[in-house]
């Protein structure tokens, strides 16, 4: 009898296991299922996230996903953790400084740019009463930026190579240290650096404060202005597996961009309207009219090639062909135009 019992209790306790099983599996199942076709990365605080905001604000992803028949969402993130969120499959898409995700994407991250978004947004500064007046009075000076990794340094080391300046491991003549991008302006002004690299709008701020002497803007630069500072991406998966769905992503951050370019006052407003971005409006949409928010694809893909061939030259990339980088790098979709202008209340395909 108690044999019988002890199996009757095993048994029992074998179906409320396999039970569970069964139970976590469909739990898996449908939290598969209900999983969106595109997870879209968003953050507050950054003013150059604009046309990500305003695609937000203004409907360009609900109007381009639903005629496209794609299920989204946005998910606010961490920028600087968007390659653990891609390798873990957490978001499909996103935007981001593309000097400091060619190397990523060289090492192995899987993604892949869509269209540019707007040029310059970087600066390097000095001291006002530095002897340091341009790039080439960098040798041996040491360097602040907010990390190795960072976009100013990719861009930095191209412009130093240019004036003959080593940044190569076997021969580096600059010294790079690290500090928090809100750390760098003190950093300077303290003496614990010759120069800092900054994004706006803590570029705009610590210039205004300190009166810091600016020695390279890549908004205004003869190397840098034709190039694009920020990017869209999608995962390689998704631009695979769900080309629709990276086609009307774009598509969406491509006009986002042709409204910001043609109403910056408006696209500051939408931002501070909605807690995207803090600071005062006159001064958010003077910085965003700085920049040059003509969005395309093709001067993105472009943009990818200059950079990579510098950073081949320099041995910062392993990849050997520039043009086979950017297959990798960058991807054009079926129904997305090379831009968009905005006018009357209306965009125009540009091709």
């Amino acid at each position: 009898m108690r044999k019988k019992r002890r199996l009757s209790c095993l048994l029992l306790a074998g179906c409320m296991v396999l039970g569970s099983f069964t139970a976590c599996g469909k739990k898996e199942e449908k939290a598969a299922s209900d999983r969106p076709d595109i997870i879209i990365g968003t953050a507050n605080g950054s003013l150059c996230l604009a046309p990500l905001h305003v695609a937000i604000d203004n409907g360009y992803f609900e109007e381009e996903f639903k005629a496209a028949g794609i299920s989204w969402r946005v998910e606010e993130i961490d920028m600087g953790n968007i390659s653990d969120l891609v390798a873990s499959n957490k978001i499909d898409a996103s935007t981001q400084l593309a000097g400091s995700m060619i190397p990523q994407i060289d090492n192995g991250l899987e993604i892949t740019f869509t269209a540019g978004m707007h040029t310059g947004c970087t600066k390097i500064y000095t001291k006002q009463d530095s002897p340091i007046n341009s790039v080439a009075d960098l040798k041996g000076k040491k360097i602040g930026v907010p990390s190795l990794g960072d976009s100013s340094v990719v861009a930095l080391k191209r412009a130093l190579f240019d004036e003959g300046v080593g940044v190569t491991t076997d021969n580096l003549e600059v010294e790079w240290v690290v500090y928090g991008l809100t750390d760098l302006p003190l950093a300077l002004e303290n003496g614990a650096v010759d120069v800092v690299a900054l994004h706006d709008p803590v570029a705009y701020n610590a210039e205004t404060e300190y009166n810091f002497k600016k020695i390279l803007d890549l908004s205004t630069d003869s190397k840098f202005a034709g190039e694009y500072c920020c990017m869209s991406f999608v995962t390689s998966r998704l631009a695979k597996e769900n080309p629709k769905a990276a086609a009307a992503y774009t598509r969406a951050i491509l006009k986002a961009s042709a409204f910001v370019q043609a109403n910056p006052e408006e696209a500051a407003k939408l931002q501070i309207d909605n807690n995207q971005c803090s600071g005062e409006l006159e001064t958010n949409a003077s910085l965003l009219r700085s920049y040059n928010y003509s969005p395309s694809v093709n001067i993105a893909s472009d943009t990818i090639h200059n950079a990579a061939s510098e950073l081949i030259r320099i041995s910062e990339l392993k990849a050997s062909d520039p043009d086979i980088f950017v297959k990798k790098a960058f991807s054009k979709f079926e129904g997305v135009p090379d831009s968009y202008i905005y006018e009357n209340g209306e965009f125009k395909e540009v091709n």
